[in-house]
């Protein structure tokens, strides 16, 4: 009776340690090189020492269309869960980060251009390369035919014109990568992380997975139009602090409002409100990319509005909001609001 007590209190402590079943936590990657622009990079070494640190604390790293299927539909996914994913489908992907996820026995996720690779373009692997890399388990999804801003109208063209174009964009490459492939997992990774409402309308109809480059993890309320990574290149590569992000849990968000996230207003808002708020009001903090805070304003006990305390320059710009987890020292609830700041509507 004694062992099976302490059994039960060694198990209640480690769940303690690690994350909810109801949420992940996705990584996005480009390059793995020493050679390339390091602003999205990660040497061997540095990606070697972050799938080390999953393996030795215990994380679960599974396909990442397996993953959004089960939060999608609620399911569990297991606690400490995580994606590894890379965009544009680099040449050194294969020569030099899947040797290293093979070892280490990883599924992971290429999303790549099909009409790049379809022009041969010298930087990104070629369809027999990525076949190849299908076989010894990766899968290969949706970046758009060219990596353009699917959001952006062209000049003087209306939203049905629009709303065509892309359509056509996003369905011609996933049939391109079926084609060649086999695979058809309907997930979309947006070029340069960046969408609208109107993109994201275009995606759940279409029905596909949206995804950002946005901070925060992923869970069962997370809108699949907008799904969150946590980058670990460049700047992000530092496993002192990816620890932190790879521990976050997500916010229960029962609804997050605001006008559009590519807007031409300087100091956007944002509203959310919880479904359960176990934190206190004064432990939510929300700061700006690029520095400084954001001013909160508490509506009630479980909707909070979000705006900047100055002025967003023009481009890409961030609120990343976090809370201590109770009882999990050092972890906190993680959301991140992209925008993109723009002179006029004319622009997006």
């Amino acid at each position: 009776m004694f062992a099976k007590k302490m059994t039960h209190i060694v198990f209640l402590a480690s769940m303690l340690m690690t994350r909810s079943v109801f949420a992940a936590v996705i990584l996005q990657y480009h390059h793995v090189s020493e050679k390339l622009p390091a602003v999205t990079s990660v040497s061997s070494d540095t990606f070697t020492a972050h799938l080390q640190y999953l393996k030795e604390n215990n994380f679960k790293v599974v396909p990442l269309n397996t993953l959004l299927q089960k939060l999608k539909h609620g399911l569990a996914v297991g606690p400490n869960t995580v994606a590894i994913t890379f965009d544009d489908g680099y040449d050194n992907n294969i020569t030099d980060a899947a040797p290293l996820l093979e070892k280490f026995n990883y599924p992971y996720t290429i999303f790549v251009n099909p009409k790049l690779i379809d022009e041969q373009q010298s930087y990104v692997m070629t369809w027999d390369e990525l076949r190849t890399l299908a076989k010894r388990g990766a899968l290969i999804a949706n970046h758009s035919a060219q990596h353009d801003y699917l959001h952006k109208k062209l000049m003087r063209e209306t939203h049905d014109v629009w709303y065509t174009r892309i359509k056509q964009d996003i369905t011609w490459s996933e049939q391109r990568i079926k084609e060649e492939v086999g695979h058809n997992a309907k997930l979309l990774a947006y070029p340069y992380g960046e969408f609208n409402t109107a993109l994201q309308q275009l995606v759940a109809e279409l029905g596909y997975i949206g995804i950002g480059q946005h901070s925060g993890a992923v869970g069962i309320y997370s809108d699949f139009t907008r799904i969150p990574r946590f980058p670990a290149s460049g700047i992000y590569a530092d496993l002192n602090t990816l620890k932190t992000k790879l521990h976050s849990n997500a916010f229960s968000i029962a609804a997050a409002q605001y006008d559009n996230s590519v807007t031409s207003q300087s100091k956007p808002i944002i509203t959310l409100t919880f479904h359960n708020k176990p934190f206190h009001t004064g432990q939510l903090a929300c700061f700006i990319s690029g520095g400084g805070t954001a001013e909160l304003t508490w509506l009630n006990d479980k909707s909070v509005s979000i705006t900047s305390s100055h002025a967003l320059t023009l481009g890409r710009s961030r609120y990343n909001c976090t809370a201590p987890i109770k009882g999990k020292p050092g972890q906190y609830y993680w959301y991140s609001q992209p925008w993109v700041i723009i002179k006029s509507h004319h622009d997006n």
